[in-house]
C-alpha cells in the first residue's frame, strides 16, 4: 500500500513532456511561418509582435502549470458570466474595429477578442457543472432539466459572439466544445447521431437554398457559400483569397517550392499569415510538410485524449475533454477551410497563424492541460 502510495506522489510530479515539447515546436514553427509569409510586404513587423504575444502566453502557460487547476472550479459560473460582461463591451466604446470587423476590446495598453476567453470560460463553465451534477446522481445529466443546465449558457455565449463580433467560427467553435463534452458525460451515440443528422440536413438545406437563391439579394455570409459553390465565378472578390490559397496549394507538389520560396505570398494571397497561412506551407514544403504538421496535431490531440483518460479527478479530465475538443474543431475548420472543402469562415490555424489574443488563451489552456497531466494515475 505504501509503495503504491509513493508511486502515485511520484507521477504527480511527470509533466507530460510530448505534449510539452509538440506544442514548443509547432510555436517555432508559426513564428518561422509567420517571418516567411510576412516579410515581403512587412518585413519583420508580424514577428516581433507575434514573438512578443508568444513570450506573454508562455508565462501564462507556465503560471496555469503552477495554479492548482481545481481552483478553478470555484470561478464555473462567473467564467460565462464575465464572458458575456466581455462580448457586450464590444458594443461600448471600447469595442475596436479591425478588418471590417468589430470583435476586439481596446485597453489602450491591450487589445484582445473576448471571443477567445469564452472559450476557456466555457470550457471551465461545463467541466465543473458536469461533475457537479454527475456527483448529485448519475442520471441527473440525462434529464432535459440537466441537458439545459448544460448546455443553455455555452448556447448564449455562441449566440453572443456570432450576433455581437459576426465571428461564426467562434460560436461553432464554441457550440462543438459544448457538445463534446456532453457526448463524454452522456455517451448515448443514437441522440447524437439523430442531432448531427439534423444538422446535416439542414446544412444541405441552406446550400441548395443558396445555390438557387439570387445572388444580387444574398447577405454576406450567404454570398461566401456561393462563393464556395462556384469559386470562378467569384474569382475577383469573395473566392479570390480561397482560390490563391488552392493555386498555392497545387504548386507545392509533394516535395514543396522550398521554405521562403513561395509565390504566392508575394502580394497574390491576401494576409497571407492569417487563415491561410496553412497553404503557403503547402506550397512551400509541399504535401510532406502539410502531413508532419497534421501529424504533430494529431499527436497534440491524441496526447489530451491519454491525460483525459488518466487522470483521476473528473472535473481535471472534463477540462482537458473541453481543450482537446477545442484543438479538434479549430484544426479540421481551418484545413477545410483551406482546401475549399467548407465556406471560409475566417478561423486561426493554432500557434501557426498570426494572432496575438488566439496565442495567449492557446497557451494558457495547454498549462491547464499539463497541470492535470501531473496528477495523472
Amino acid at each position: 500500500m505504501a509503495k503504491k502510495q509513493v508511486q502515485i506522489r511520484r507521477s504527480r510530479h511527470n509533466m507530460d513532456y510530448v505534449l510539452l515539447t509538440v506544442v514548443m515546436f509547432l510555436i517555432v514553427f508559426g513564428l518561422l511561418m509567420i517571418y516567411s509569409t510576412s516579410s515581403y510586404e512587412s518585413g519583420d513587423l508580424y514577428l516581433k509582435k507575434q514573438a512578443q504575444s508568444t513570450v506573454i502566453g508562455i508565462l501564462g502557460l507556465i503560471f496555469m502549470i503552477k495554479l492548482p487547476y481545481k481552483y478553478l472550479q470555484k470561478f464555473d459560473f462567473l467564467a460565462v458570466v464575465v464572458s458575456a460582461v466581455l462580448l457586450l463591451l464590444v458594443l461600448t466604446p471600447l469595442g475596436m474595429e479591425r478588418n471590417h470587423a468589430k470583435r476586439w476590446i481596446d485597453l489602450k495598453f491591450i487589445s484582445f477578442q473576448p471571443a477567445e476567453v469564452a472559450k476557456i470560460g466555457v470550457i471551465v463553465y461545463l467541466a465543473s457543472i458536469i461533475q457537479k451534477l454527475e456527483s448529485v446522481g448519475k442520471n441527473i445529466i440525462r434529464t432535459p432539466k440537466g441537458i439545459a443546465i448544460v448546455m443553455v449558457p455555452p448556447t448564449i455565449i455562441a449566440a453572443l459572439i456570432y450576433v455581437i463580433t459576426k465571428n461564426l467560427s467562434s460560436a461553432i467553435i464554441v457550440m462543438g466544445i459544448a457538445v463534446a463534452m456532453l457526448f463524454v458525460a452522456v455517451p448515448d451515440y443514437k441522440w447524437f447521431v439523430a442531432a448531427g443528422g439534423g444538422v446535416l440536413a439542414v446544412a444541405a438545406a441552406v446550400v441548395m437554398y443558396v445555390a438557387n437563391a439570387d445572388a444580387a439579394t444574398a447577405s454576406f455570409r450567404l454570398g461566401r457559400v456561393r462563393a464556395w459553390l462556384d469559386p470562378e465565378s467569384y474569382s475577383t472578390d469573395k473566392a479570390f483569397q480561397t482560390l490563391q490559397a488552392l493555386y498555392a496549394i497545387g504548386s507545392g507538389g509533394i516535395w514543396g517550392k522550398g521554405l521562403g520560396q513561395s509565390m504566392q505570398k508575394m502580394g497574390f494571397l491576401p494576409e497571407a499569415q492569417n487563415d491561410m497561412i496553412f497553404s503557403i506551407i503547402c506550397e512551400e514544403l509541399g504535401l510532406f510538410g502539410a502531413m508532419a504538421i497534421i501529424l504533430l496535431f494529431i499527436i497534440l490531440i491524441w496526447s489530451c485524449m491519454v491525460i483525459a483518460n488518466k487522470t483521476v479527478d473528473r472535473f481535471g479530465s472534463l477540462l482537458v475533454v473541453g481543450v482537446m475538443a477545442h484543438y479538434a474543431i479549430q484544426v479540421i475548420l481551418n484545413i477545410a477551410v483551406v482546401t475549399n472543402t467548407i465556406p471560409n469562415t475566417g478561423i486561426t490555424l493554432p500557434f501557426i497563424s498570426y494572432g496575438g489574443t488566439a496565442t495567449l488563451f492557446l497557451l494558457a489552456e495547454i498549462g491547464i492541460v499539463l497541470n492535470v497531466s501531473k496528477s495523472c494515475k
